[in-house]
């Protein structure tokens, strides 16, 4: 595993892990104002596996409502949302269930019901049929998207102990 901010080298990997602490629109600047938007795309378009890590999955989409100044990677259709509901605390910090919904070969280890580790206000909400597992926080909100090739998580899998773990060993089995 490499950090790397080329474009060529990020167009040569095996896979992109996108990771994101942060704020949409200045991480979307920042991914634009280094001429990496481009290449992450093109490395989408060339089939490169891409894992999203929080805000880093939140750029797979097309805006948000953080920042409508700032394009999302459009990878997936949609729009992230501020959490939304009655009683909702945002920001949405600490251990949450997740509910699978539908497979993802990335995702063969995780559990259905699996506690992770949140820490966020804003979540994608898909209009293309990528959401792939959900959590009930106010109106609830899809906690993992993908598709073939992609995968993103509004989770910190680096935070959240064995089930963590577990994913992002699901995810370096299933580019290897």
């Amino acid at each position: 595993m490499r950090i790397s901010a080329d474009p060529g080298e990020l167009l040569s990997s095996r896979a992109l892990v996108l990771p994101g602490v942060g704020h949409f629109g200045h991480c979307a600047r920042e991914l634009a104002a280094r001429g990496l938007d481009g290449p992450v795309r093109e490395a989408r378009a060339k089939g490169i596996p891409i894992l999203g890590l929080c805000v880093g999955m939140q750029l797979f989409f097309e805006s948000s409502e953080e920042d409508g100044s700032a394009s999302g990677l459009g990878l997936l259709r949609g729009t992230v949302k501020r959490l939304r509901g009655a009683g909702v605390r945002v920001p949405h910090t600490g251990w949450n269930e997740v509910r699978v919904r539908r497979a993802h070969p990335w995702l063969a280890a995780a559990t259905d019901g699996a506690h992770f580790y949140f820490v966020h206000a804003y979540a994608p909400e898909s209009t293309n049929g990528a959401t792939i597992a959900t959590t009930d926080h106010g109106d609830g909100f899809a906690s993992i998207v993908g598709s073939e090739g992609l995968l993103g998580v509004q989770f910190h899998p680096e935070k959240s102990s064995k089930a963590g773990t577990r994913l992002l060993e699901g995810f370096v089995r299933g580019i290897s």
